[in-house]
């Protein structure tokens, strides 16, 4: 049953979930209620392997794009100074693909693109919703193998976490993707900056808004947060496996759409 109590931290928040938004994504929270959340915080869980899809290649469209630099742009990217009106909603990939399922089709609904970084053994257990990422127009990067905490791991131990993810992503899908974001962590050390660029990716991504739906605030505090926070250029923080966030979502958009900012992908954002 998804949670939707307001947070009382004092947050100024601008609007709520709407009864609008609540009837778009019903069908959606009924197949995904009840299921093990898993993004960002050790309690990560996946089906049995009963249950996992099947783990041959699934059928492609022509490769993913590999990854790009961005001149005058750092190392470690948490907005874009551009300037135009555009967002980019960006989500760590774990957890029920219920949910992913489900934030993939609202974003879509909406004319939103969204930028997905993918945990690897995630994508082991879930291989086809590689291909349903980039079929739906959007951003698929590497959000390391296993989801340790990549900071505090030993050089090799750390890039084999890189590596890994991106060999499942090359397996997937024909490339490893634009963008690398390190697990457990809002930027990535030094070192696991370095390993990144070894390992083909000239930029880690970061944000500048972190919508902690990872707590389960409750779907009103998730959308607040995001409209309290976003702005022209901003990289906001999201993730898979949380019912409040497939909730949250129309209103989100929506409050995007009111506001004249564009949800697109990272490497839109960017370019």
């Amino acid at each position: 049953m998804v949670r939707v109590t307001e947070r009382t931290d004092g947050t100024d928040g601008t609007h709520g979930t709407d009864r609008r938004a609540a009837l778009r994504t019903a069908a959606a929270l009924a197949a995904v209620a009840g299921a093990a959340a898993a993004g960002c915080t050790p309690k990560a869980a996946s089906r049995p392997a009963a249950a996992r899809e099947p783990t041959g290649t699934p059928a492609t469209r022509g490769p993913a794009p590999g990854p790009r630099g961005f001149p005058g742009l750092p190392v470690q990217i948490s907005h874009s100074p551009r300037g135009r009106p555009e967002i980019a909603l960006t989500f760590h990939g774990q957890g029920d693909p219920g949910t992913a399922r489900a934030v993939l089709a609202e974003a879509e609904r909406a004319g939103a693109r969204v930028t997905v970084l993918a945990v690897g053994s995630w994508l082991d257990a879930h291989p086809r919703l590689a291909r349903r990422v980039l079929d739906g127009g959007h951003d698929l990067g590497n959000h390391t193998l296993n989801h340790r905490d990549i900071n505090a791991l030993p050089e090799a131990a750390a890039y084999a976490e890189i590596t890994g993810c991106a060999d499942r992503l090359r397996r997937l899908t024909g490339g490893i993707g634009n963008w690398f974001r390190p697990s457990r962590a809002r930027r990535a050390s030094p070192l696991v900056a370095r390993l990144a660029r070894r390992a083909g990716y000239p930029h880690v991504l970061s944000y500048d808004v972190d919508s902690l739906d990872f707590t389960s605030p409750g779907a009103p505090a998730v959308a607040r947060t995001v409209a309290a926070g976003a702005r022209p250029g901003s990289v906001v923080s999201l993730h898979f496996g949380y019912a409040d966030t497939v909730a949250a979502l129309p209103a989100v958009l929506d409050d995007l759409h009111r506001r004249g900012l564009r949800a697109v992908t990272t490497t839109e954002l960017l370019t």
